[in-house]
């Protein structure tokens, strides 16, 4: 363990939490887990809202035990660390993502892997190896093990960096996996959400061609127009479904509602990918003959690990990818959660937690 003169982060914290059913956040005062020779302290600063928040706040998924504090991207300043530390410093701007922890022995782990690991520990609603219960972002504090940190470079600023932790690499990582980042490849990616918008600018920026597929003809204009996207499809309109088959070397499916998968499978070229990051709560058809025909893949994807979301950052940063975001104070965050649920959000809330969470909430 570290010595108090080493780690000096205060046990008493304080954020928003849920305790029931309803989803409903209420000022909540509760105690970090005591740090480690290892962990980092941060003040946090800014923390995104995910739409996985509001499934755990209503536990929809039952795995939530309450209270429960959401927040997983989360984005601060290393306030201290512990005496076996070596990639931070008192100072640093930094970043937590979903992840505190993992097993650190097992295939994935050793392969970079860790959003794969068996036994990962999630930064919101979940448990350390201790016991101990992990508080997510919409807080004043975070610690975590220092080999789950990243650094923020100084050229993307900490608002914007906040929602990458997640709906980032969400989409980052199948676009490197599955060899859809080549210049000159022709990426769709359906749904124009918090996901989608960057699976936009992260596929722009490889050098590919990006259509859009969207429900919605209202977001033509935006798809194009602000986020550069080349083409735009309107899902239920078959006469531009159907002259646009074959056309895809890859899509991006971020879609969470119910949805037809077959007409995405006829946009594909012969071994083509379609992959989801959306998660729908229902199990979609499947329909396998247009597969075999075209030697046609259907994959899923979950976040990335530690070493690739840290090379996502720095591309982001590199090449400006920056989310569209809207900062609200604390104090807004039920009324964000009810704008979520409408989609009424271009494309990401952030939490100003440095300058609107005080210990009076």
């Amino acid at each position: 363990m570290a010595t108090q003169y080493e780690f000096e982060h205060p046990k008493k914290a304080f954020g928003w939490a849920a305790r029931d059913t309803s989803g409903v956040l209420s000022p909540f005062n509760f105690s970090r887990r005591e740090p480690s020779e290892k962990d980092v302290a941060l003040k946090i600063l800014y923390c995104g809202i995910c739409h996985s928040d509001l499934h755990k706040m209503k536990n929809e998924w039952g795995t939530i035990n309450y209270p429960f504090v959401p927040g997983h991207e989360i984005v601060g300043i290393v306030t201290e660390v512990g005496n076996k530390v070596r990639k931070f410093k008192v100072g640093d701007k930094v970043g937590v993502g979903c992840l505190v922890d993992s097993c650190h022995s097992c295939q994935n782990c050793a392969n970079n892997l860790e959003n794969y690991c068996p036994t990962f520990t999630l930064t919101d609603g979940s448990k350390y190896s201790d016991g101990t219960a992990t508080y997510g972002g919409y807080s004043d504090s975070m610690v975590s093990d220092e080999h789950f940190v990243f650094h923020i470079p100084d050229e993307l600023p900490l608002d914007a960096a906040a929602p990458l932790l997640c709906a980032g690499i969400t989409v980052y990582s199948p676009l490197r996996y599955f060899g859809l980042d080549k210049p000159g490849l022709h990426v769709g990616v359906v749904g124009l959400g918090g996901l989608g918008h960057m699976a936009v600018k992260f596929a722009k920026a490889f050098g590919t061609k990006v259509t859009v597929i969207s429900t919605s003809p209202s977001k033509e204009k935006e798809a194009i127009k602000n986020l550069g996207a080349d083409s735009f499809l309107i899902s239920r309109d078959k006469d531009q479904m159907k002259a646009a088959m074959g056309t895809l070397d890859g899509i991006i499916d971020t879609v969470s509602a119910d949805h037809p998968l077959l007409p995405l499978i006829g946009l594909l070229k012969s071994h083509g990918k379609l992959v989801m990051v959306g998660a729908p709560e229902k199990p979609l058809e499947l329909p396998v003959f247009p597969l075999l025909a075209g030697r046609k893949i259907i994959a899923g994807s979950l976040i990335g690990g530690i070493k690739e979301t840290q090379e996502m950052i720095d591309f982001a940063a590199k090449h400006k990818v920056k989310p569209d975001i809207e900062i609200i104070p604390i104090d807004y965050v039920n009324t964000a959660m009810e704008r979520l649920l409408k989609a009424d959000v271009k494309y990401r809330f952030v939490i100003d937690i440095g300058n609107t969470l005080k210990p009076s909430s």
